[in-house]
């Protein structure tokens, strides 16, 4: 098994892709000797990808675009029994099979399990491609079965530990109601709204039958909380209660704290961020860069 690295991952697996992209001629030859083809047949996916559900049109259509073009940017494998299993890149490999190649570029690297999961968790995680439950459950294999802790994983994923925590929280939600996260008929802000109600499927039927706002469903859930005593906002209380809603909303889509604060039409939105990694990726999103 090889050495665990000591830097973070999610600056490792840039390290361990960039040599796929030459920024001169002059390296392109030294590049080209890490980058195999490797044929689609010997290639298996990864058992624990957290990644669950592939969107068929997107992989529809890279598959048109690697027939027309090839594949521009190599896969990374590990050696498994006489074939290999994908580190990063399934995406790229199903597409690959549906366009119907018989070998794809590939770079192979000796990298343990432990390391490999990281790394296809970030890979995911960085590009935006995981839904909530799927992402929750990748952290919770982290720290189960490779023994991070949610600081650790926070500081891999470059995302604050609340953010981790809160996903975490998700799992224990009942079947039905991480069905429905699953299938986009309630969002993260939903799920986290029923996790606080006495009876979270049935109000998760109510949003879904309804078309509740995140705030609405907060709303039912406290009210389903206080028995039959009405709820009542002030109109600066429902302000104030609106824009936590609003700073959980923005955390859960970046992954770090976001604080908002109002006064009169204007205000401030502050973001913050525990690395210049982190830093990074907040720039990335807000721009719409390629993470």
């Amino acid at each position: 098994m090889s050495e665990r690295p000591g830097k973070g991952l999610g600056m490792g697996l840039s390290a361990l892709l960039g040599e796929a992209r030459p920024s001169s001629p002059g390296e392109a030859a030294q590049a080209a000797a890490g980058v195999r083809e490797i044929e689609v047949s010997r290639i298996r996916p990864n058992p624990n990808q957290p990644r669950i559900q592939f969107d068929e049109a997107g992989i529809e259509e890279l598959a048109q675009s690697i027939a027309e073009r090839g594949v521009l940017q190599p896969i990374l494998l590990r050696p498994a029994g006489d074939g290999f299993q994908i580190i990063a890149g399934e995406r790229r490999w199903r597409a690959a099979q549906r366009a119907q190649l018989h070998t794809m570029p590939a770079i192979i690297r000796e990298i343990d399990e432990a390391t490999t999961a990281e790394i296809a968790l970030i890979e995911n995680i960085q590009r935006e491609d995981l839904n909530a439950i799927e992402e929750a459950e990748a952290y919770r294999q982290l720290i189960q079965r490779h023994g991070h802790n949610q600081d650790d994983v926070g500081k891999l994923v470059h995302k604050s530990r609340s953010h981790i925590a809160n996903l975490l929280r998700l799992l224990d939600l009942p079947a039905f109601v991480k069905q429905s996260l699953l299938q986009g008929d309630i969002s993260m802000g939903h799920a986290r709204a029923v996790a606080a109600a006495p009876d979270p499927e049935a109000l998760t039927k109510d949003i879904v039958a309804k078309g509740l706002s995140v705030r609405q469903a907060e709303q039912r859930a406290k009210r389903a909380k206080l028995g039959p005593k009405e709820l009542v906002l002030t109109a600066d209380r429902k302000v104030d209660d609106d824009l936590v809603a609003l700073e959980r909303q923005l955390s859960d889509m970046l992954g770090v704290k976001v604080q908002v604060a109002h006064k009169g039409q204007g205000g401030t939105v502050t973001l913050a961020y525990s690395s210049l990694d982190q830093l990074d990726m907040i720039c990335q999103r807000l721009s719409g860069e390629p993470i």
